[in-house]
């Protein structure tokens, strides 16, 4: 919504520049999609490094009671 509101304000400014992002903007999105799929895969395997490193600690802590 936010971004949909500057872009308003932006059209009613200057309407050139406001039609220019929005033919742009599909086309960012896409030449920005390969680096968000290899950030989510790096996120994983940081996810996966850090539950490796911390099982010896919560194996030893024991069950947790609530």
């Amino acid at each position: 919504m936010v971004k949909f509101l500057l872009w308003c304000i932006l059209f009613v400014l200057c309407w050139p520049l406001a039609v220019v992002a929005l033919v742009l903007y599909p086309i960012v999105w896409l030449l920005m999609l390969p680096f968000r799929i290899v950030g989510i895969a790096v996120n994983g395997v940081f996810d996966l490094l850090r539950a490796i490193f911390y099982l010896p600690v919560r194996l030893l802590r024991g069950p947790r009671t609530i």
